[in-house]
């Protein structure tokens, strides 16, 4: 007769390579194994090779995020464009403070000469997917609440975004994962009329974004799998508006709340196919929303390369054209 232990034991579901989730609950996101890019690495006030500061932040009791800071700034009247960053990881995995995007984000945000919030968001199975929007809500909400113009409103208030953040170029980025939570943030800041009463998102950037739309052999895909693992039995398939931004019952497109939209997909993705961004793009432009959108196709390169390798030579050349586009 089996024991306790034995049925706790029990895996229940497993995407392979990446995760495990047994009978009673736990995960083991044995991927972490594998690279020593998924290990956790304290901030630090002093980057010297991107001469970049950084500070982790608490947000609410359930989300928090660590905030870039170049050290060229010199003084408060000097305002910075602001990036809010979500991380990728099938909405399963990752972290706002695992090496990779620690080294990233330093890159980024000096290339950029902006500040940056990134935000370290609660995952899936152990939650809801739809709890991974309302955080990745409460963080952007937080954010734009130092727009504030008086000069203390709460206690949570970081001085680095209250002196700093220049809120008329407020961006938010993800990639993967963090791509089909930009989506929702931009589409909910659309349909309450921005962030809040005072703040709205300039510029939305999506990096070989996690959405699943039906093309070729897409069941077949690590990306669908993982969705129906994930995913509460309502929303597992393709007619989900959560992961599918074309589905039938997914709100119009012309509804998403920013001024200005960048997609990048790869040739190579093993996880998106670029047909799904190319979708998606002519869905952004069939539906008459007003903005000013382009695609950036890497070719010959894979899924999210730029975080395994933001010194190579493509990943510079992809983070310059963020840069760009984040200090309009």
């Amino acid at each position: 007769m089996a024991n306790s232990n034995d049925n706790n034991n029990e895996v229940v579901a497993e995407m392979d390579g990446f995760y495990r989730i047994y009978k009673d609950g736990r995960v083991e996101r044995y991927i972490y194994q594998k690279s020593n890019l998924s290990t956790y690495v304290p901030p630090s006030l002093d980057d010297p090779q991107n001469n970049v500061s950084s500070k982790d932040v608490t947000i609410s009791p359930h989300v928090s995020a660590r905030l870039y800071l170049p050290k060229n700034t010199t003084n408060s009247t000097q305002k910075l464009p602001i990036i809010v960053y979500y991380h990728g990881g099938a909405l399963v995995l990752g972290s706002a403070f695992f090496k990779s995007y620690h080294n990233y984000l330093n890159i980024l945000v000096s290339e950029s000469n902006a500040i940056a919030i990134s935000v370290e968001y609660r995952l899936s199975p152990e939650h809801d997917v739809t709890t991974i929007y309302e955080d990745s809500w409460t963080a952007l909400q937080w954010v734009a609440s130092h727009a504030n113009e008086k000069k203390f409103t709460s206690d949570n208030e970081d001085q680095w975004i209250k002196n700093y953040g220049d809120f008329s170029r407020l961006s938010i980025i993800g990639d993967s994962a963090g791509g089909n939570i930009v989506y929702h943030m931009t589409m909910r800041a659309g349909r309450e009329g921005g962030i809040n009463e005072k703040v709205t998102i300039n510029g939305s950037i999506f990096v070989c974004p996690y959405f699943v739309v039906p093309i070729e052999n897409i069941e077949e895909s690590a990306s669908y799998k993982n969705w129906i693992i994930i995913s509460s039995p309502s929303e597992a398939g393709l007619h989900s508006p959560l992961i599918n931004p074309l589905a039938e019952n997914a709100p119009n497109l012309s509804q998403l709340g920013c001024s200005r939209m960048l997609l990048c997909f790869t040739e190579k993705d093993e996880f998106i196919s670029k047909e799904i961004g190319i979708r998606f793009v002519k869905g952004v432009k069939k539906s008459g929303w007003k903005g000013d959108l382009e695609l950036i196709e890497v070719e010959g390169e894979g899924h999210c390369f730029q975080l395994a390798n933001p010194e190579s030579e493509k990943s510079q050349e992809l983070i310059k054209r963020f840069a760009a586009f984040i200090q309009l």
